[in-house]
């Protein structure tokens, strides 16, 4: 079974004050749901069995949406509440997800973050990859939007990122740095209970970040693949939406 994991449960603080009102970017615009964030990403992924979508923010909004604009994936779509999504960061929602998952039997996983625009070629080269994967975009690696990975000198990989949006600091000699394009693909479904297993609770309350890296950390560097975006729009804003 190969599983996609949607999380959508963050405020949307930016895109909500670019706009000027309260909204759930993912499903925006309202108006049409085929141009959503989220009705994309389903689109390009007809070839999972199963998709966890994890909300929070605007919780109904997205209960109701999936039950009248997005029936033709209902039978797939499990939803999933993060009750903490205003208390904890971004960890807790891939905890839900991954908890939906991990006991089943599942051959893959591909995790995506639901405020993401990327085009449909690269995303199923990352679908059809036979190994674990990072993703990487072509963007400026700037501080106040990016999430970024770096292998030292020892290949292993390292993810820094600011939630306040300031700045990113790295204390050691790297061999390489790249923009996260915010998608990965886990295909070792024991590796990932052995991470989920022994991660403390604590570690989940912060960024989605401390999983993903324990996870790749496990693996050497060429036995997962690291596939760049042609195309790939992080929208933060109304105005980032609209460069799709």
């Amino acid at each position: 079974m190969k599983i996609l994991i949607i999380t959508v449960a963050g405020l949307s603080s930016r895109f909500s004050k670019s706009l000027g009102k309260e909204c759930l970017k993912c499903l925006y615009p309202y108006s049409d749901m085929k141009k959503s964030l989220l009705y994309r990403m389903l689109d390009q992924s007809r070839q999972f069995d199963r998709y966890i979508i994890v909300g929070g923010y605007l919780y109904e909004e997205l209960v109701q949406a999936v039950q009248q604009d997005f029936a033709e994936y209902a039978d797939k779509i499990t939803l999933v509440k993060n009750e903490k999504y205003a208390e904890y960061g971004s960890g807790y929602s891939l905890y839900k997800g991954v908890q939906a998952v991990i006991d089943t039997d599942f051959e893959e996983v591909v995790f995506a973050e639901g405020d993401l625009f990327v085009d449909r070629e690269s995303f199923w080269r990352i679908c059809d990859s036979g190994k674990d994967v990072v993703t990487a975009n072509s963007e400026d690696i700037l501080a106040d939007r990016a999430v970024a990975f770096y292998f030292d000198t020892k290949n292993q990989i390292h993810y820094i990122y600011d939630t306040s949006h300031n700045e990113l600091y790295i204390e050691e000699p790297f061999m390489g740095i790249f923009n996260s394009g915010q998608i990965w693909k886990f295909r070792q479904p024991q590796l990932m209970r052995k991470i989920y297993d022994r991660m403390p609770e604590k570690d989940w309350q912060g960024t989605n970040l401390v999983f993903i890296e324990n996870y790749f950390r496990e693996i050497p560097n060429g036995d997962f693949e690291r596939i760049k975006f042609k195309r790939w729009i992080n929208c933060n804003t109304v105005d980032d939406f609209n460069k799709i």
